[in-house]
């Protein structure tokens, strides 16, 4: 008896070992079609960690990117119409202007991703042609506008006591002016528009309207240099020619012998133009015969432009909520396409502040204004809505912008260190684009799928109610009489 319970112990031991490893070698088809045996395990701790990061990241990326295409198509969908508008033969299109230098501490390459990004689509969508005046350094910007502005008004009619800087250019401009002229082409009656990136590249538009409407045409002589303590006299030439000891060594040593010339190092390219008029003087400047009374209507666009290591969470925080910047930007670049309405820039005389206006640090901005604390509120002559609009981008540049000039160059410009100036000549003529309600709402459609506005989503929207009502799925639709097999009418 022990012996066959025994032997029935070892059976079940045989028999267990057998499953097991039968278990092992895997399904005998698939070994057979050389298939690995794959098993189903967890991974280790470090993998779910690495996983679950890269994972997370991914996937907030992905997201991002499709809320960022939405909300520029949504935009692009909302201006889209224009494009099919009919444009008269003799009439030149509409034509804005685009402004953009290259971040404090950064090139303009930058600029140019960000205006390729963000911008363009949206102007395509609507057929939009645009210039754009590029600043590589500070006070680009600022000096081209300004040369622009005074070119215009020398074709207006003002007189120029000097000859221009750039005669070829401006005589072109005169013979494509008179061709069309003669063609019969007339420019675009509307309103224009200016889009202008970044707050550094604002502060030098501003500071370019008022000098091209405030300052001269020509442009006034440099102050001469101050002479030294130390500077030697001025020699007097002697009357015939001289020969100087170096001349005529350099006679008496043969051509072989002569030291071999250095190639000459390539020159820096020029700056800008040094401004006109400075703006201490703008409110004592005339302001020019020729100004309209209200300037093309302006549209400053948020560029946050952040660097350095500390300030990576930061970034890359931004890097992964990219659509709501593509949503603000799409909502100002559309409010300049489709022009609608125009609003003044405003201007306040109180405001809440907790700046001492005793302090030497704040003499520049409350300057030429009326003070008058009581409690935490301090009274001034004008705070214009130019010098507020985006003032949060400075407190991110590069310490670059934020380095005074270093001795021996006090009188540089600084344009974008400096406080923003406002004459009330020039802040009165400035206007804003503004979206109305409609538009607005229409956006909100389109989001929503309510309304469709591109040509491709009409063809598509068409398409699909043919297949409908090929397969008998469209109900909505409402059957022409001559189709249900009617007598009569066969367009009622």
């Amino acid at each position: 008896m022990a012996d066959n319970t025994k032997l029935a112990k070892e059976n079940a031991k045989s028999a267990v070992s057998a499953r097991g490893a039968a278990k092992a070698e895997g399904n005998p088809v698939f070994r057979m079609m050389g298939l690995p045996r794959l098993r189903l395990r967890l991974p280790s701790r470090n993998w779910l960690i690495f996983l679950s990061l890269t994972g997370s990241f991914t996937t907030a990326l992905l997201y991002d990117k499709q809320q960022k295409r939405k909300a520029q198509q949504k935009w692009c969908n909302l201006v889209s119409h224009l494009a099919q508008e009919p444009l008269p033969v003799n009439q030149m299109p509409r034509r804005i202007t685009i402004f953009l230098s290259a971040p404090p501490g950064d090139g303009l390459r930058s600029a140019r991703e960000y205006f390729q990004e963000y911008v363009k689509p949206i102007l395509v969508s609507a057929a939009l042609d645009w210039d754009v005046v590029e600043g590589r350094q500070e006070g680009e910007v600022r000096a081209g506008l300004a040369e622009k502005i005074r070119r215009l008004r020398r074709k207006q009619g003002e007189v120029s006591e000097l000859e221009t800087k750039d005669p070829d250019a401006e005589a072109g401009e005169r013979l494509v002016s008179d061709i069309r002229q003669s063609a019969g082409i007339r420019d675009w009656d509307g309103i224009q528009g200016d889009l202008i990136i970044g707050r550094h590249t604002w502060k030098e538009y501003v500071r370019g309207l008022h000098e091209g409407w405030l300052g001269p045409l020509d442009q006034p002589p440099e102050p001469p240099p101050p002479l030294s303590e130390n500077s030697p006299p001025e020699s007097i030439p002697l009357t015939g020619p001289q020969i100087s000891s170096s001349d005529a060594t350099a006679a008496t040593i043969p051509a072989a012998e002569a030291p071999p010339s250095h190639p000459e190092k390539p020159q820096k390219p020029p700056g800008p133009t040094p401004p006109y008029v400075n703006p201490s003087l703008f409110s004592t400047s005339s302001i020019a015969a020729t100004t309209p009374t209200m300037l093309s209507p302006s549209t400053p666009l948020p560029f946050p432009h952040l660097l350095g290591f500390l300030n990576t969470p930061t970034r890359i925080y931004r890097f992964l909520t990219r659509r709501h910047l593509a949503d603000k930007v799409g909502h100002e670049v559309a409010t300049l396409v489709l022009a609608a309405h125009t609003r003044p820039y405003q201007n306040s005389s109180t405001f809440s502040s907790s700046i001492d206006p005793d302090s030497p640090s704040t003499g520049t901005l409350l300057d030429n204004s009326l003070i008058a604390e009581s409690g935490s509120t301090i009274e001034s002559g004008k705070r214009w809505e130019q010098q507020l609009l985006l003032d949060s981008e400075e407190q991110e540049w590069h310490k670059i912008a934020h380095t005074p000039n270093p001795p021996g160059e006090e009188g540089k410009e600084r344009v974008w260190l400096e406080e923003m100036v406002i004459d009330e000549r020039i802040g009165v003529r400035m206007r804003a684009f503004e979206l109305g309600s409609e538009e607005d709402a229409r956006a909100k459609r389109i989001m929503r799928g309510e309304e469709v506005e591109t040509v491709e989503g009409k063809r598509s929207l068409a398409l699909l109610r043919r297949l409908q009502t090929l397969v008998g799925w469209n109900v909505d639709e409402q059957v022409q009489g001559w189709e249900q097999g009617l007598v009569g009418d066969e367009g009622a």
